[in-house]
């Protein structure tokens, strides 16, 4: 039997879409529909479980195919530590919008089913900084913690997807990953480390979420870099882009 045919651009991009519609529809649905709902309500660590849980599965599911991005941040670390041809990264990015936004879209349609349900009051799990932070805190406090666990998130993928890493074990340890993130930062800018999730809901929501946006681009793109290079360097590098593009050997690992 033949190697199997390494799958089309065009899958690559369709799972990419749906892995972050089901990323930001899981996370941002569970922060407006489960957290707060009375007496059963999941609180912060519902939310932050359904973002870890939901990068998992989704993981699991289409890593094989695409890489399991399903962020732009991941997109570009991944790309700077040559596991990602350059070809790939402004496609995945836009279809990483669209599915963030398709995703929003849905979870605001659903909410505003609830008798009493308001955008300006219950929101929709927008990202911010100032008097937009669930703690209140400054515009310096959230680009540093968005920058840092960013970083820390895409460090931990190229490691958990190094082919000298335990096989099969890469989703585990990158969905566990994105739940401490969301138990750290969560009071401080509800959790972006991730610019598609933090943009779908800014464009349902406008207003300030969409003027505090740009923090949400530059911090995890900062940190991207950061981890994309840094990972290269600490380990004289791992993968090529040749070799991404001849297998797109997202077996190297699926996230």
């Amino acid at each position: 039997m033949g190697e199997p045919t390494p799958p089309g651009l065009g899958r690559r991009l369709a799972v990419e879409l749906i892995g972050t519609f089901w990323l930001v529809f899981a996370g941002c649905g569970t922060a407006v529909l489960s957290a707060r709902f009375d007496d059963v309500g999941v609180g912060l660590l519902g939310v932050a479980l359904a973002f870890g849980l939901a990068v998992l599965t989704g993981a699991y599911a289409f890593g094989h195919i695409s890489g399991g991005h399903f962020n732009p941040a991941v997109t570009v670390a991944l790309w700077l530590g040559r596991r990602t041809p350059t070809a790939d990264v402004l496609p995945y990015i836009v279809v990483q919008l669209a599915g963030a936004l398709a995703a929003a879209a849905v979870v605001f349609a659903v909410a505003e089913g609830r008798s009493g349900y308001s955008l300006a009051r219950d929101g929709l799990a927008t990202n911010g900084y100032g008097t937009h932070s669930p703690g209140g805190y400054g515009l310096g406090a959230a680009l540093l913690i968005e920058a840092v666990l960013t970083a820390m998130f895409a460090l931990v993928i190229l490691g958990a997807t190094d082919r000298r890493a335990p096989r099969g074990m890469g989703p585990l340890a990158i969905g566990l990953t994105l739940t401490v993130i969301h138990l750290i930062s969560i009071p401080v800018t509800n959790t972006s480390v991730n610019p598609a999730r933090s943009t779908g809901p800014a464009l349902i929501a406008g207003g300030a979420a969409l003027t505090q946006l740009w923090l949400f681009w530059v911090a995890p793109l900062v940190g991207a870099v950061i981890a994309g290079i840094g990972y290269r360097y600490v380990t004289g590098g791992t993968g090529t882009v040749e070799a991404a593009e001849e297998a797109q050997d997202v077996d190297d690992r699926p996230l």
